[in-house]
């Protein structure tokens, strides 16, 4: 597979599928309708990066795997932003659409700034900024220069 045809969908099980639809359009996701029905939602980021929000009811098609508690954390999915407003942005978006925001302290490094919010189920979502210079391997992060 070459690198072009490299990409990553990220299913998370929702109570609400239409909710969950408004939210991740409310912070930026577009939707994809040939993908979405009434028990599932394609909602892309970017060219290569595609949510896919199932119903309970269709994530249980796909395993018998119990569905984690809105209290737990299993991952931290973490959104590459082009600025810190970005972030700020993305993060005040989730708080007016019935999302969390803040669940954890804010990370601000000067060269990476990141916050996290919670979706309407429970899930973690980390928006964060990093210096491009030292994205591209231009600088050395200021606690890593000796």
């Amino acid at each position: 597979m070459t690198d072009a045809l490299k990409m990553i969908f990220v299913n998370l099980p929702v109570a609400d599928l239409e909710k969950s639809k408004a939210f991740y359009t409310a912070l930026g996701f577009t939707n994809e309708p040939r993908f979405t029905d009434d028990t599932a939602a394609a909602m892309v980021w970017s060219e290569s990066i595609f949510l896919m929000i199932l119903s309970h009811d269709k994530w249980k098609s796909f395993t018998n795997r119990p569905i984690p508690p809105t209290t737990s954390s299993e991952v931290s999915l973490a959104l590459a932003m082009e600025s810190r407003e970005a972030v700020d942005a993305m993060i005040d978006a989730a708080a007016a659409s019935g999302g969390t925001a803040d669940v954890n302290p804010v990370q601000d490094h000067g060269f990476m700034y990141g916050r996290d919010l919670l979706d309407p189920d429970g899930h973690v979502w980390g928006p964060f900024w990093m210096d491009p210079a030292v994205a591209s391997g231009e600088a050395t992060p200021p606690e890593v220069a000796a």
